[in-house]
């Protein structure tokens, strides 16, 4: 890399630093282009993404069908507000609730817009519809939960990075253990004002945490027994990415709230949405939520091409096959390593633990070495790995990756 070339990406680095607000610790590389599982940096040097924004570009970066329904749409009408109805949000709504089995969706931005309208959904219904004295309805959720950083959702949060000096907290959370089925039994038998329970299939951002087999089944009859909403946050786990259409498909629940975002745009466009039957959803009237931008045309249009795509393309089915593989051939490694302890993970989410204490660098200086062998990826909770690559990748380019992964954790064996 020339002098000038590295110029460049620190210039622009430093345009961050001075310019915007300090929120984010990003691996420091300079990306400029994307195309399927690859990314370019202002240099040109090509590396295989293996986060996927977060999964969201799980059909790959810029896919055509998804990118050329976004600048059709753009050509004709791009927002209106809720103020009219447009040409696109019927049919949307429409392919939605028919694409994932429910009566009705609410059509929202981002993915912590969508869980604040779970939220906000769920006590209604309880105030509404179960009889709960207002004001008094309370939530479960889980340890180690993420969720997204509004007001709301950090006052649950056991992340102190995303809590601390941000009080005072909003009450009506009870937090419990993840995968206890015990605690949760106690927790919604103890009191008659437990609303819901909102649960991620997959803890994403604490480390591809994956429950034990049958915990969200029986959560969910938990749940039809004392009279609870199940809310699923299926954010980062949903549309294709665990090798299921979503992640509670592997245990065959079907949630009473069903949160979607991310992938539900490819990557494109801010796309969210929560999907619930009639007798809940109905409880929202006009003037009680919304949002400008919620539901406008290219939104519409990008959602129908990118669940389109993930359906055509057989990406659900994609990462069943290729996660088994992965996990296969980094357990193999990981028998004889000092460095990596354990692969975890359900289709194309992945994780690996590293063998270092929370607060090393070690993870991040994988990750750093990742990047110059050519693979992207980004440490979580400190000592651990996450790999989330797009869902289009293909088994060649896996076993590549797989070799980049290996060849680069002997780099650190003790």
């Amino acid at each position: 890399m020339s002098v000038l070339e590295k110029t460049r990406s620190e210039a622009l680095m430093g345009l961050e630093d001075q310019y915007g607000a300090h929120n984010y610790h990003p691996l420091p590389v300079v990306l400029s282009k994307g195309e399927g599982v690859y990314v370019w940096d202002v240099e040109g040097k090509r590396y295989y993404d293996f986060l996927s924004a977060y999964s969201a570009v799980n059909q790959g970066h810029c896919h055509p069908a998804i990118i050329n329904a976004m600048i059709e749409q753009a050509k004709t009408l791009t927002l209106t507000s809720r103020a009219f109805y447009n040409d696109k949000l019927g049919p949307y709504e429409e392919f939605l609730t028919n694409y994932f089995g429910f009566d009705k969706m609410l059509p929202m931005n981002t993915g912590a817009e969508a869980v604040e309208t779970a939220l906000k959904l769920c006590r209604k219904w309880a105030y509404e519809v179960k009889g709960i004295a207002e004001k008094q309805a309370e939530i479960i959720v889980c340890e180690g939960n993420f969720h997204g950083r509004t007001t709301t959702i950090i006052s649950f949060s056991n992340d102190e990075g995303a809590r601390k000096n941000f009080g005072p907290y909003t009450p009506g959370f009870t937090k419990i253990p993840y995968d206890d089925l015990n605690a949760l039994e106690n927790a919604l038998s103890s009191s008659k004002n437990v609303a819901g329970f909102l649960v991620e299939p997959i803890q994403g951002e604490a480390g591809v945490y994956v429950p034990s087999e049958g915990y969200l089944a029986k959560a969910k009859a938990l749940c039809e027994k004392y009279d609870v909403l199940f809310i699923a946050d299926e954010v980062q786990t949903g549309i294709a990415r665990t090798g299921k259409l979503l992640a509670v498909d592997h245990e065959n629940v079907v949630p009473d709230i069903l949160v979607l975002g991310k992938a539900l745009s490819g990557g494109v466009y801010p796309v969210s949405a929560v999907l619930a039957n009639n007798p809940i959803m109905n409880v929202i009237k006009p003037g009680q939520h919304g949002s400008t931008f919620g539901g406008n045309p290219i939104a519409a249009a990008v959602a129908i091409a990118a669940l389109g795509v993930v359906s055509d393309e057989k990406l659900a089915e994609n990462a069943e096959y290729l996660g088994q593989i992965f996990r296969e051939k980094i357990g193999e490694y990981i028998k004889t390593s000092n460095i990596a302890t354990l692969v975890r993970g359900k289709g194309l989410l992945n994780a690996i633990v590293i063998n270092d204490t929370e607060d090393s660098s070690t993870a991040w200086d994988i990750c750093m070495a990742l990047r110059d062998n050519g693979l992207l990826a980004k440490p979580t909770h400190g000592n651990i790995i996450r790999f989330a690559p797009p869902l289009v990748m293909n088994e060649e380019q896996l076993l590549d990756c797989v070799s980049i992964i290996i060849r680069t954790l002997r780099e650190f064996e003790k």
